[in-house]
């Protein structure tokens, strides 16, 4: 069996994270595509290609613990990245209560989409 090296899980992560926030950039920028449809768009894209990248890498698609580790290390340094952006909203005007919900369902659109597919194609149960 092809075991990947730890390191290979983390440059998926941040490949997935880095791709994400490209793919924001050029989606609502770009082509004026917003909103959470905009959100599941990406979140979708960004998954089913962490999916297939580490099925082009490794020659087989990820264990049950493989997969988690990526959908937690992903979710993790997005959640960073959220929170920040959260604060650099914080300071301009303080955000309410419903604004605040609306960003944790964008940020959770991210892990939950990169959980759902790359679970889903899991190769076996470690």
């Amino acid at each position: 069996m092809n075991t990947p090296h730890p390191l290979a899980l983390r440059y998926i992560m941040i490949g997935g994270v880095a791709l994400a926030m490209l793919l924001n950039v050029a989606l609502r920028s770009l082509v004026h595509l917003g909103g959470l449809l905009a959100t599941l768009v990406i979140a979708g894209a960004t998954a089913l290609l962490m999916s297939l990248a580490f099925r082009l890498l490794h020659k087989r698609p990820p264990t049950r613990g493989e997969a988690w580790r990526i959908v937690i290390g992903y979710g993790a340094l997005l959640a960073v990245l959220y929170l920040g952006l959260l604060g650099m909203m914080t300071l301009q005007n303080a955000p309410g209560p419903m604004a605040i919900a609306l960003f944790v369902l964008h940020y959770l659109c991210y892990p939950v989409l990169a959980g759902v597919i790359l679970l889903r194609r899991t190769g076996g149960h470690s």
